[in-house]
């Protein structure tokens, strides 16, 4: 998965594979696991080792943490490394969930600082639904009009949208002219809630990113093995459409990660596929699961199965953090 998409007139390419560091923050309320700092700079050396290595993160993620071992490795490397692609997040006050101008002004100094950048390729405004106020985000004057300034002073290359609810970044999507969006958790084998902010994207000549395809760790680990899905604990319920994926994995000798991580590589309006990682070695099984090979009656099995439209995070209780 060498071959690189452009992102409109921007100048930024990115891989079809990135890789995301929410996890490596060390959250285990929202991933189930700890993850130890040695581990966590192991896996950001080997993100960026890859020569095209694309790293998703935010000023949120672990209240700062990911940005801060992300920029330890950057000082470690002497600099940014040349060809790989950093992409982060304007984010909300945690505290008092203030997303205004200001805020988001300020978010983008605390990212360049923690990451020892002086600039980033992708910012995102992010999580426009948990702002205190939606009006402070689009009203003029507000965050949304902060980062277009952010890109026109040299400070990201290309601007994003970055959120889960499909029926809060439609109505943005359309009034507002990004490169990119981000969608996480809502486009699986086993869920399509974002297919509508997909087709939007596309008619709005916005590169799609879709993050989570492994519906936050259950179709890469296994039901058994993670009882998890969208960061919440799970039901046999909610689990049921996942071992569904895997019997028909089982039977065709398909790791059902892999089956999760084609279903977005091989839709051809998805312009990059996100995933998280949280370990070294996942770098290379990532690799390996996006080439192996699964026949055309074994995609009609799956394509058959049932899915859900709904909006996955419904029932979830958001811990930052």
């Amino acid at each position: 998965m060498t071959s690189l998409v452009k992102i409109g007139n921007t100048g930024v390419s990115v891989p079809r594979i990135g890789y995301g560091a929410t996890a490596l923050a060390n959250m285990p309320d929202t991933y189930g696991y700890s993850v130890g700092e040695d581990r966590a700079l192991a896996t950001i050396h080997a993100i960026l080792a890859e020569p095209h290595g694309f790293l998703d993160t935010s000023r949120n993620y672990g209240l700062g943490r990911s940005e801060a071992l992300i920029g330890r490795v950057v000082r470690e490397l002497g600099g940014w490394p040349k060809g790989r692609i950093l992409s982060t997040k304007l984010d909300r006050d945690m505290e008092n969930r203030r997303f205004d101008a200001a805020q988001a002004r300020r978010s983008i100094e605390e990212s360049l600082a923690a990451l020892g950048v002086s600039k980033v390729q992708i910012l995102h405004l992010h999580d426009p639904e948990y702002a205190a106020s939606l009006s402070e985000v689009t009203r003029p004057g507000g965050a949304l009009d902060e980062l277009m300034r952010i890109k026109e002073e040299g400070l990201a290359d290309a601007v994003g949208l970055a959120a889960g609810r499909v029926d809060i970044m439609m109505p943005i999507m359309r009034d507002w002219d990004f490169d990119a969006i981000i969608t996480h958790s809502r486009y699986t084998l086993v869920n399509r809630n974002a297919e509508p902010l997909i087709e939007l994207a596309k008619s709005r000549g916005m590169a799609v990113f879709n993050a989570a395809p492994y519906a936050s760790g259950a179709l890469a680990k296994g039901a058994a093995n993670h009882r998890r899905y969208v960061y919440q604990e799970a039901s046999d319920a909610v689990l049921e459409p996942i071992r569904k994926v895997e019997e028909v994995c089982a039977r065709h000798g398909i790791p059902p990660g892999a089956a999760a991580l084609q279903f977005s590589l091989r839709d051809p309006r998805i312009d990059s596929t996100i995933l998280g990682v949280s370990k070294p070695e996942r770098i290379a099984e990532t690799v390996a699961w996006a080439n192996w090979k699964i026949s055309e009656e074994a995609w009609r099995e799956l394509l058959s199965l049932p899915f859900s439209w709904d909006d996955p995070e419904t029932t979830r209780v958001y811990t930052p953090g």
